[in-house]
């Protein structure tokens, strides 16, 4: 019998009911013409788009003219897949208004409908495929495929039919989101309030598609350092767990129950996502509410716990039950107590779908016991032969069908390379070193395992050398770097990523999920595209490449250095303007967000604010704070008046920033995401978390400010007043810079000043002026005035009885021009190089140099790559070079500086190594990592350097013999190896955090 959940349907459903199915069908069934291509924008980012608001000839009308295609499933289906039909139909109804009919049971005669069910499972769709009208070979005992295609006469009585068939429960949910997805649900429409995109009416094209199924096997998040953030509003929203439901929990526990779950579960679904390890710091996910596995099997969701819990269970079910009486957990000194504590974990979960964390670590993240692996090696052995006992006898008598994870998390990694060993059937989750940077990939011998490999990333950390837990800090294109190779390696059984407060992290985590579903769909050139299209799909097309912009740009410039490692000096207040360029790029990117917002239409703001505004502003005001309180400190040490100025300007963006914050928890979207701005970014001096935002790490100074008017002068390149005479850097006619002269006073009276030139070439924003603080000149030159050669030049600043006399220096050579220039040329002793720009590309066989498009900290990234285990390679034999081509004009000797990406050395006993030459010279091999170094210590200084810089610095030393063109040669030796920044230093580079600006330069 129909089964149906729509009065519509209902078989005590009225004749004028009947009539309106009919009319509902009839309409669908009218003949599709064709028409213009559709103004749909983009909605699926998997796939291509079979879905339009406009007829297409053979194509399937899914609304048309307020008619929606009913819904069919076999009543027998996955509960997971009925749950997720209905989503489609309350999603149907979002975009067009009109909410289709679902129905378990075949349709009977009707023109159109919509045919949901998994192979084997759906009678329904096992119908279609015995009859032949359904082909299902692409799919069939695949994991997690699916296809959708529209069927003539699949049923009789069924003129037309959309099918959507799954080769298991996760292939078909996966298939109806991807509908979801095209019609114009966001898969965070509830997560970050993306509005559906309203259509009146909806078509599917007939050719439309197939999806043979996942990457990676399994695809996961971590809920981990969910606190305050999440902690809090989970509290706020769901109150605590109630002790009757769960007698072990303590008071205040947040009620981490199915409520918020589902919630989770869904948005996972939707971005085919399988695998989770939930919230652990203070909750037990299955002793919270017993309803949490029950219904993460029922969804679709695999189960299960951290990289400290084993066997299924959470540290906290041992700590309420075990911590008063036995302290932590601790094989060696109660080991029946363990096991009986990880049988019952097992025996609860058996029947619903896991993958089981194995091994032990210690309680709270630390290492199993004091001694490394030469004192714990042979028990933490025995202790995995012990758990697989356990699932043996509660799960399954064959081991090798309980899948298994064993990760190899800091100091547990070093009890692999001691020689530890677990069976081939368990996987290997190699941990980055939390700073998004992989330890470790398989070795030749290791992808031959039957358990493979996977990698556990993080987005956020709590730990050293410092958190990082406020906001996306997280560039695409380094996701892409590190994930593409653990793919190439065969680390592609599971890739599980830490997502600390999930919210914050939407763009960055639904990248990660849609290359762990297809690694060579977004190539190392497409992370652009990427976002363009997530944005054109959450706000539409109008402003998508502006938005993607500002998105792309706040992760770029966070990446950097994350917010919580800022401090006043970290960029250079005196040279190549670096701080305050910093802060203008991210004034711009906020000030057209501002206005963006203003242009959207009012339903479409809230998700703006959350996705894009919020943490544009909020990024730009604490760089611009730490640039107040640098200069507090410089001008006090200048002696400027306007020091304590800075003081008050910390302090007031500070409050601005409050405010910020407050709304965020406050008014914004009704108060729907309160709390999820309770984590502090400002005033970190350790590691920790600072219990709130606070400015007692910056010592701001209020000096004394005397009541006399006094000159005082301060050039660029420079931390020090001019006494009586300074020097501005070098211009010259390729860069053709301007430099400034800051202007202050030093005491209270305003200041009158003069400013006078002794070359008709130097050019002057300002002549003069009264100040009561800082007035800043801009000194340019005019090129067409300035004689060839060498000139020299003065600028003098008077004012209240003393004078400052500035000197200019303008070179101007005749032997090479910028019209005759070929490649860089020096100026001011150095010569700064974006690496993507070079003169020459060779390649050497399969060994190569390519480009990831914006990444690093200023342009892009060229990447060093070859064969997978292919040697380290030789120059002059099997190493590509990146040359330069350049013109110096200082001989003598030259620094050459590589700022590359951060990578490890994550092949088993090797290094990470280039070379560099000039010329002809025999290259020098640099060593940015040694084989065996070892990462995520504490105290390991390089490691912590290298991750708070976000890159490995390497030097080597050159003999320049005389001006003119040179060459500058990188050669790869290693893979992986990613230049982001060459300067080659003949003795004029000046200390700051991201290197000069580019230098001039032409192509050949």
């Amino acid at each position: 019998m129909l089964n149906v959940n729509c009065p519509l349907f209902c078989p005590m459903n009225s004749r004028f009911s009947c009539l309106l199915v009919a009319l509902a069908g009839l309409l669908l069934s009218l003949p599709l013409r064709a028409r213009s291509e559709s103004s749909v924008p983009v909605g699926s980012l998997q796939a291509e788009q079979i879905v339009t608001d406009a007829p297409v000839e053979g194509g399937f009308a899914l609304v048309r003219k307020d008619a929606a295609a009913p819904i069919f499933a076999d009543g027998a289906e996955w509960p997971g897949v009925l749950r997720a039909a209905r989503d489609l139909q309350a999603d149907v109804e979002r975009v067009t208004g009109t909410k289709p009919v679902f129905a378990t049971g075949q349709p009977k005669t009707m023109p159109v409908a919509l045919l949901i069910g998994t192979v084997g499972k759906s009678a329904l769709i096992d119908r279609l495929v015995d009859s032949g009208k359904l082909n299902v070979d692409a799919i069939r005992g695949r994991w997690e495929a699916f296809l959708v295609q529209v069927v003539e006469h699949p049923l009789p009585g069924l003129d037309r039919g959309l099918i959507i068939a799954g080769s298991d429960k996760r292939g078909t949910i996966y298939g109806i989101y991807e509908l979801s997805q095209q019609i114009g649900v966001s898969p965070w429409h509830w997560w970050a309030d993306v509005p559906a995109r309203r259509q009146a009416e909806l078509f599917v094209r007939p050719a439309g598609l197939v999806d043979t199924g996942p990457s990676v096997k399994y695809r996961g998040i971590f809920l981990n350092d969910e606190a305050p953030d999440l902690t809090n509003w989970v509290r706020a929203k769901f109150g605590n767990v109630t002790p009757k439901a769960n007698p072990n929990a303590p008071a205040n526990v947040a009620n981490y129950g199915h409520e918020f779950y589902t919630k989770l579960f869904e948005v996972m679904l939707r971005l085919r996502a399988n695998y989770l390890w939930p919230a652990m710091w203070n909750n037990a996910f299955n002793e919270d509410d017993p309803e949490n596995a029950r219904l993460a099997d029922e969804y679709g969701i695999v189960m299960g716990t951290s990289h400290q819990e084993p066997m299924l269970r959470a540290q906290k079910e041992w700590d309420w039950r075990y911590q008063k009486t036995l302290g932590s957990w601790n094989y060696a000194k109660h080991p029946d107590v363990l096991e009986n504590f990880w049988r019952e974990g097992v025996r609860r979960n058996r029947n619903y779908e896991s993958l089981v964390t194995m091994g032990l670590r210690g309680a709270n993240d630390t290492e199993m016991a004091p001694g490394g692996p030469a004192a714990n090696r042979a028990l933490l052995e025995h202790i995995v032969d012990v758990q697989r006992d356990i699932l043996r006898a509660e799960v399954n008598p064959d081991i090798t069908k309980v899948p298994q994870v064993w990760c190899l998390y800091k100091e547990v990694q070093e009890f692999y390379d001691a020689g530890m060993r677990v069976p081939d059937d368990v996987t290997l989750l190699w941990a980055e070193d939390n700073w998004g940077d992989l330890r470790r990939l398989p070795a030749a011998a290791e992808r031959g395992r039957s358990g493979g490999a996977g990698i556990y990333y993080h987005f956020d950390y709590h730990g050293g050398p410092r958190s990082y837990q406020w906001i996306n800090t997280n560039p695409l294109p380094k996701i892409w770097d590190q994930m593409s190779m653990a793919k190439e390696y065969g680390a592609d059984r599971v890739w599980i990523v830490n997502v600390g407060h999930f919210k914050g992290y939407e763009l960055p985590l639904e990248y990660f999920l849609s290359l762990a579903w297809n690694t060579g769909r977004w190539g190392p050139d497409d992370c652009t595209t990427f976002t363009r299209r997530w944005v054109a799909r959450e706000f539409g097309s109008q402003h998508a490449a502006a938005i993607a912009d500002i998105l792309a740009k706040y992760a770029k410039y966070n990446g950097r250095r994350k917010p919580e490692l800022l401090a006043p000096d970290t960029y250079s207040l005196t040279d190549y303007r670096e701080a305050e360029t910093v802060v203008d790029d991210y004034r711009a990117i906020a000030i057209q967000a501002e206005e963006i917002a203003r242009a959207l239409p009012e339903n479409r703001r809230d998700a703006f604010y959350q996705l894009v505004l919020f943490p544009t502003k909020a990024s730009a005001l604490v760089n611009e704070l730490y640039l107040a309180a640098g200069r507090n400190a410089l001008y006090a040490k200048q002696g400027r008046a306007s020091a304590g100025a800075q003081a008050v300007e910390v302090r007031r963006l500070f409050r601005q920033f409050l405010d910020l914050m407050g709304h965020y928890n406050g008014d914004f979207a009704g108060g729907k995401w309160a709390h999820f701005m309770d984590q502090p970014v400002l005033g970190y001096t350790t590691w920790r978390d600072p219990p709130k935002n606070n400015l007692d790490h910056l010592k701001l100074v209020e000096p004394v400010v005397p009541e006399a008017a006094a000159l005082g002068v301060a050039v660029e390149g420079s931390a020090a007043a001019a006494d009586g005479e300074a020097r501005l850097p070098q211009f010259d006619a390729f860069n053709r810079s301007r430099h400034y002269v800051d202007v202050f006073n030093r005491g209270k009276v305003p200041l009158e000043f003069t400013v006078t030139v002794d070359a008709p070439w130097i050019q002057l924003s300002a002549t003069g002026g009264s100040l009561g603080a800082d007035q800043r000149l801009w000194v340019s030159i005019d090129w067409a005035k300035v004689p060839a050669g060498t000139a020299a030049g003065t600028v003098k600043i008077a004012g209240a009885g003393s004078e400052v006399l500035v000197k200019i220096e303008a070179v101007n050579p005749t032997a090479i021009t910028r019209d005759t220039l070929e490649g860089f040329v020096e100026a001011n002793g150095y010569v700064s190089i974006e690496p993507e720009h070079y003169t020459r590309a060779t390649e050497a066989g399969a060994n190569r140099w390519f480009r990831i498009g914006d990444y690093g900290r200023t342009l892009s990234g060229m990447k060093a790559w070859g064969p997978v285990d292919a040697p380290s390679a030789t120059p002059g034999k099997d190493a590509p070079c990146l040359e330069y081509r350049m013109y110096l004009f200082t001989p003598g000797e030259a620094t050459v500086t590589a700022i590359t990406a951060p990578t490890l050395n994550f092949i088993p006993d090797r290094g990470v190594r280039y070379a560099v030459s000039f010329d002809d010279e025999a290259p020098q091999i640099v060593t940015l990592v040694p084989a065996g170094w070892k990462a995520v210590r504490e105290g390991q200084r390089d490691w912590e350097k290298s991750v708070a810089d976000n890159a490995h610095v390497g030097r080597s030393k050159h003999a320049i013999a005389q001006p003119g063109y040179h060459t500058l040669k990188i050669w790869m030796i290693d893979p992986a190896v990613v230049m982001q920044k060459l300067i080659v230093d003949l003795g004029g580079l000046k200390p700051s955090y991201l290197g000069p600006p580019e230098s001039f330069h032409r192509p050949r």
